[in-house]
This record gives C-alpha cells, sequence and structure tokens, in this order.
C-alpha cells in the first residue's frame, strides 16, 4: 500500500544518538506498516551520526531487490572542499550503480554555501532529486541553515530550476502556516546533548510560505516522513487534507525511521482521510505510493 520515500539503515549498530534499525529489522517494520518497498538514504555528515558508505546501501538493495530502492550521498565538502568539487562524476558513478537519488543532505552549513549550491548544481546535471534536511540554527545541529520565510530554499529553487529538490523536516513543515514565533521552527541541542524546542501547533489562520514556494516552483516536492510533517498536517486537519489535494503530484509518503520502536502516524491519519472523503483515492494513492513509482522509473 506504501512506498516509504525515506528511511534509514546501518549494516551494524552504533553506539550513540539512535539505534538504527538493521536490514532485517527494517523489513520487518514494513511489512508491520504495510510497506511494499522503501528508499534507504545513506548518512554521511558527521554533524549527524556516523558516515556511512553508499556501498552498505547498495548491498542491501542487492541483498533485496524487490524492496530496497538505493539512493547515495556525498558531504558537499567531499574531494577537495571546495565550490569546484567535480561532484556530478561522484553522482554519475553511483547512478550507474543503480541509485535513484542523492540524500538525506544535512550538513550544518547555510544552505547558500557555495559548497552546498555546488552540490546542488551537479545533483541537476545528472538529473537526480535530492532530498535535504534543514536547521534554524548554524552550529551546533544538522541540517542546511535557512532563515526564517526560507529565502535560500527559495533562491536555490530558482537557480536549478531542474533539479527536483525535497522539502523535509521541521524547518520546512512548521512553515507550512505562518510562524507565530520563529523559535517553533525546530530542535536545538542543549550542552548536556538533549534536544529541546516546539513545533507550531493548531489551527492555521494564515498560509505560511511553504505553499506559496510548492504554487511558485514546480521544482519543489514534499518529503512527508518523521514526525514534523504528520503534525504539519494533523493540527489542522480540514487545511492539511486540502494542501495534500491541491500538491497531490508532488507530495512523498515517508518515516525517516530511524530506530524500530519509532512511531509512525501518518498512514492511519492518510487512510482515515480517504476512508472519509477527505482526500479522494486518486489523491492518496499518488502520495501513497504512485508519485515515487512515477519519479523512480519503477
Amino acid at each position: 500500500m506504501f512506498l516509504d520515500f525515506h528511511t534509514h539503515c546501518y549494516r551494524k549498530p552504533v553506539p550513540f544518538v539512535t539505534k538504527f534499525c538493521n536490514i532485517e529489522e527494517l523489513l520487518e517494520r514494513n511489512a508491520e506498516l504495510g510497506i511494499h518497498k522503501c528508499v534507504i538514504l545513506p548518512i554521511v555528515n558527521p554533524e549527524i551520526y556516523f558516515p556511512q558508505t553508499n556501498e552498505d546501501i547498495l548491498d542491501m538493495a542487492a541483498a533485496y531487490p524487490d524492496q530496497v530502492i538505493p539512493f547515495c550521498n556525498v558531504d558537499p565538502r567531499t574531494l577537495a572542499n571546495s565550490p569546484y568539487s567535480h561532484l556530478d562524476d561522484v553522482f554519475r558513478y553511483y547512478q550507474d550503480l543503480g541509485c535513484k537519488g542523492i540524500g538525506e543532505v544535512m550538513p550544518n552549513m547555510p544552505m547558500n554555501h557555495p559548497m552546498v549550491q555546488n552540490l546542488f548544481a551537479c545533483a541537476e546535471k545528472v538529473g537526480m532529486p535530492v532530498i535535504y534536511d534543514g536547521s534554524d540554527v548554524k552550529t551546533g545541529d544538522f541540517g542546511l541553515y535557512d532563515d526564517p520565510g526560507l529565502p535560500m530554499l527559495e533562491h536555490t529553487l530558482q537557480c536549478f530550476p531542474e533539479l527536483k529538490l525535497f522539502g523535509h523536516g521541521p524547518v520546512f513543515w512548521s512553515e507550512i502556516g505562518k510562524l507565530e514565533t520563529v523559535g517553533s521552527r525546530g530542535f536545538v541541542y542543549t550542552r548536556d546533548g538533549n534536544q529541546v524546542g516546539r513545533l507550531p501547533k493548531g489551527k492555521i489562520e494564515e498560509e505560511g510560505v511553504v505553499p506559496k514556494l510548492f504554487r511558485l516552483y514546480p521544482n519543489l516536492l514534499g518529503d512527508l516522513s518523521d514526525f514534523t510533517a504528520y503534525n504539519a498536517f494533523a493540527r489542522d486537519e480540514d487545511y492539511g487534507a486540502k494542501f495534500m489535494t491541491e500538491f497531490q503530484d508532488r507530495l512523498f509518503f515517508g518515516t525517516d525511521m530511524c530506530y524500530k520502536e519509532m512511531p509512525v502516524e501518518l498512514p492511519a491519519l492518510m487512510i482515515k482521510w480517504r476512508d472519509t472523503g477527505k482526500i479522494s483515492e486518486e489523491v492518496f494513492h499518488k502520495v501513497a505510493h504512485g508519485n515515487a513509482e512515477k519519479l523512480l522509473g519503477l
């Protein structure tokens, strides 16, 4: 019923932050959730976790070719720590090995940093979509920094009109409605390593920048994984269903599976909306798996 466009998986356990699934655990959880295929995104940025190789993900896809779709990933500082690095050669190499996209890109650098922009330019050159995560701080976090209102994202969409770029995470989805405070854009780490912060709640009285960007830039796509996307839709179910219907061709179901017991609430919400007529069967089909199958040529 679902194709999960955003998962993580490690070949062997690693000791800190979170206990990512191994491939067997991930596929077992997929079966429980009604997920028949999943994209696995390698983590390569040291700001968030222990870097893993693209080859690990390719090995998982080779072992389970009917269930796993590999993406590749590189840190924008790769090769020469330069905005002129030929990352397109790297992307083309992994594209030839079967990788369908790039991500999850999440170094804690400004989105308009020349090396990040070089990564986007090289991805556009080889025709691979990119999933990125964002941050509202410039240090002590993971994810590409952007200002309130997401001007760096907008300029990126303008500069690379052929690049399919996925918005994802709290900094993106918190702006589905107008922000009450800019501190509700995401979470930050305290000095003792815990996360603090909050997400916007309640009815969406005025649209934020996200729906406006969707209307302006056809190369913007929406990654619905992790709790922050669910929060954006569930906080105002009337508006959430309306948003999903309006942008039905550009939204992609995902979980951002980080550990095997992780709560995943979006499937039940989408099924409820379909069964009660808030969204049509066609909208459900596209978001649950159809858009992903079309984009990835499955």
